[in-house]
C-alpha cells in the first residue's frame, strides 16, 4: 500500500510521501533555503528545523542541498523517516501545515552546488545509432564501448537551473562539402534527454569507489538536458572530445529524488557481453525504470525508456574513480542520451532527424530537423512507486535565445 498523508495530494503528480524530493526555493525578500516537495505545496525545512520538529546542523537554512549530501547516509535516512512520519501522522498537522507553503508562491532555485560534470554515453541504441550516421561503412560501436562507460569530463560552472533561458552558442563550424570552417550561431542545436546522480558523501584521493557502495556516496537523481551544438561539435572534436559544442550550457530539474524514493523502480539491465571486468560488475538490479516525455513547445517529441541502458549508475560511478579520482560534494554525473529502439523512444533531434536528412513532424504540424530559437524544450520523467504509485523526478526546460551581441 502506499503511505497516506494528511496533505491533500493529486495522487498522478508523483509528489506524494513517497517520493520526497529536496529543493532549493526563494520567496520575495527571503534568504533561499531547502524545502521537499509534498502535493502542491512545498515544506519548508528551515522553519521546520527553528520549530524544533527536525534535526538541523545547519543544513537547511541554506541556498543549497551540499551542506545536508555531505551529512551522509545516515543523516538521509534519518530525515526521511521524521518527515515521512510527520506528513502521515495526523497528531503533528497543526505543527507542520503552517510551514507548507504553495509552490506556485516561490522561486525554485538550482538544487545544489556543482563541483564537477562528468557526461555518460551510456544508451546503446544512442551509440549504435551515432555510429550508424557517422560510420556508415564500419561497426556502429567502438571497440572500447561494451568494455567500459565512455563519458567526457564537462563544465560545472555552466550547469544551469531549469527554467534558465539558453543562448544559442556561436563557435567555428564546417558543413558538409565545405573546403574551410565558418565562424558564427550554430546551425544545428539539439537537446538531449538525460537523468544524472549527485554526489553527497566525497571520497578519497587514489581509492576507487566498488559498485557496492554507491549508496554510501549517491544523494539522489535529478533529470538533466545536455544541450549540444552540433555543428560546433562535429568540427572540434577532432581527435579530442566536446568542447565548446557541449560546454555552453546543461540543464537540471529542480527536485533531487532521494534513492529510497526509486527503490520501487530498480529492474534488471541489460545483459553485458563481453562481461565487464570485477570492478564494474555489480550484484544488484540497479536498471531504472524510468519513463521520460519530451516535449518541443508543449508537442511530444519522444518518449525514451531508460530501464534499457547497457552502462547503469553505479558502474559509471566505480568507472568514474577507479583511477583514483576521488569524489566531491556535488559531482554530477548524467547518463547520456536515452534512447530506446523505436524511432518514438530516440532521445535527441540528431536520432530523430537522423542527422537532420529526416525533419521530425510533431502534432500541430510543425516541423524542425534542429532547433529554432524561440523553441521551449521540456524534459519530465515518472517512476513506479509502490504498490501503483508513481514517482516523479519533476521536469527539465529551457528556452532558446539568439546570441547575443
Amino acid at each position: 500500500m502506499t503511505t497516506d498523508t494528511w496533505v491533500e495530494v493529486n495522487e498522478n503528480d508523483g509528489f506524494g510521501v513517497e517520493n520526497l524530493p529536496y529543493g532549493v526555493f526563494s520567496r520575495p525578500g527571503e534568504l533561499p533555503r531547502v524545502g521537499v516537495a509534498i502535493g502542491e505545496y512545498v515544506l519548508d525545512l528551515a522553519e521546520l528545523s527553528a520549530a524544533g520538529l527536525v534535526d538541523d546542523r545547519r543544513y537547511f537554512a541554506s541556498g543549497s542541498l551540499n551542506a545536508f549530501m555531505v551529512a551522509g547516509r545516515p543523516a538521509w535516512e534519518a530525515n526521511r523517516a521524521r518527515l515521512t512520519e510527520l506528513l502521515t501522522d495526523e497528531s503533528y498537522r497543526e505543527q507542520v501545515e503552517p510551514h507548507l507553503i504553495p509552490v506556485a508562491e516561490v522561486e525554485l532555485l538550482r538544487p545544489f552546488e556543482v563541483a564537477d560534470f562528468v557526461d555518460f554515453f551510456s544508451s546503446e541504441h544512442h551509440a549504435a545509432n551515432t555510429g550508424r550516421m557517422f560510420r556508415p561503412q564500419g561497426d556502429p560501436l567502438t571497440p572500447n564501448w561494451k568494455r567500459l562507460p565512455v563519458a567526457y569530463h564537462g563544465r560545472s560552472g555552466t550547469v544551469y537551473r531549469s527554467g534558465t533561458p539558453i543562448i544559442r552558442p556561436c563557435g567555428q563550424r564546417r558543413s558538409p562539402g565545405d573546403s574551410e570552417p565558418s565562424f558564427g550561431p550554430s546551425l544545428r542545436l539539439d537537446f538531449e534527454a538525460e537523468v544524472g546522480f549527485v554526489v553527497g558523501v566525497p571520497s578519497v584521493a587514489g581509492r576507487r569507489v566498488p559498485v557496492g557502495s554507491f549508496r554510501d556516496h549517491v544523494f539522489g537523481f535529478v533529470l538533466v538536458n545536455d544541450w549540444s551544438a552540433r555543428d560546433l561539435q562535429a568540427w572540434e572534436s577532432q581527435p579530442l572530445g566536446p568542447f565548446l559544442g557541449k560546454s555552453f550550457a546543461t540543464s537540471v530539474s529542480s527536485w533531487v529524488v532521494p534513492l529510497a524514493a526509486l527503490e520501487a523502480a530498480r529492474v534488471p539491465s541489460p545483459v553485458q557481453d563481453p562481461v565487464p571486468f570485477p570492478y564494474l560488475q555489480c550484484e544488484e538490479p540497479w536498471g531504472l525504470d524510468l519513463h521520460l516525455e519530451v516535449l518541443i513547445n508543449d508537442q511530444v517529441a519522444s518518449r525514451p525508456r531508460f530501464a534499457s541502458m547497457y552502462w547503469t549508475p553505479p558502474q559509471q560511478l566505480a568507472h568514474a574513480t577507479v583511477n583514483g579520482a576521488p569524489l566531491r560534494t556535488g559531482d554530477l554525473f548524467a547518463s547520456g542520451t536515452v534512447s530506446g529502439p523505436e524511432r518514438d523512444q530516440y532521445g535527441c533531434l540528431l536520432e530523430l532527424t537522423w542527422n537532420g536528412r529526416e525533419p521530425l513532424e510533431l502534432d500541430d504540424g510543425t516541423k524542425r530537423t534542429f532547433l529554432d530559437d524561440g523553441d521551449t524544450v521540456t524534459i519530465r520523467a515518472q517512476a513506479p512507486g509502490v504498490s501503483g504509485s508513481r514517482i516523479t523526478l519533476g521536469e527539465v526546460t529551457g528556452t532558446i535565445r539568439p546570441p547575443l551581441p
